[in-house]
């Protein structure tokens, strides 16, 4: 028999926790392993518990879902996680993906999106409710361009490597997904990341996205 995926559940209201269970529990191939009301309580449970995939409310009483996700990055880097909350502001999923995340579903859409959701990340990509895809996208077009004018020159400087890790990047690959195809160790993708935004000077995954977009190295609508 396969052995089941184990999830820990984050969030601080009870009966939103057993509205994710009964979704979960759809499927045969996931397992609620537990289920804690804090940030804390959650990252000790993970620490003992060390799920395969964690899903993790913004807003908790303690710290905030960021917060632990980044900490979990840190002490459970093997692990997924999905940031599921009510928040659909552009800058909360920038910074949720920054911190780590792989998945971003809202509560809402929940019942509809969870396992889609869940079945991508565990595939090695990113997942974004489709709720809010299309605003992403919107919100990236619009932004101001930075003083700095972006250059080829400017993408020269990267080594070939780095060049290849920063378009699977924009084209929403993890860096374990990355790592895989390119047959390197995630610890490597993410020290190329590191090495790519301090070399062009870029400080989010919203910033990244867009330099490879105005350069023709992703087509926008993989975003949509």
């Amino acid at each position: 028999m396969t052995e089941k995926i184990s999830i820990l559940i984050v969030d601080d209201h009870p009966l939103f926790r057993e509205g994710l269970k009964t979704i979960i529990g759809r499927s045969r191939r996931y397992e609620v392993v537990g289920e804690a009301g804090s940030g804390q309580q959650g990252l000790e449970m993970a620490l003992k518990i060390k799920p395969n995939l964690m899903m993790v409310d913004l807003s908790l009483p303690d710290m905030n879902g960021i917060q632990l996700t980044r900490k979990l990055r840190t002490e459970l880097p093997e692990t997924t996680i999905i940031i599921v909350t009510m928040h659909a502001k552009v800058d909360y999923i920038a910074e949720a993906f920054q911190a780590g995340a792989t998945g971003y579903v809202i509560k809402e859409s929940a019942a509809e999106g969870l396992l889609k959701g869940i079945e991508t990340v565990l595939n090695g990509n990113y997942f974004l409710d489709s709720a809010v895809s299309s605003q992403v996208v919107k919100t990236l077009m619009k932004l101001p361009r930075r003083e700095a004018k972006i250059t080829d020159a400017q993408y020269g400087t990267l080594t070939a490597r780095e060049q290849e890790v920063l378009r699977l990047l924009a084209e929403g690959l993890s860096s374990r997904k990355i790592g895989e195809k390119l047959f390197i160790s995630p610890k490597t993708v993410e020290n190329h990341r590191a090495n790519i935004m301090n070399k062009l000077d870029l400080h989010s995954t919203i910033d990244l996205v867009r330099y490879a977009a105005k350069l023709g190295l992703i087509d926008m609508d993989l975003w949509t």
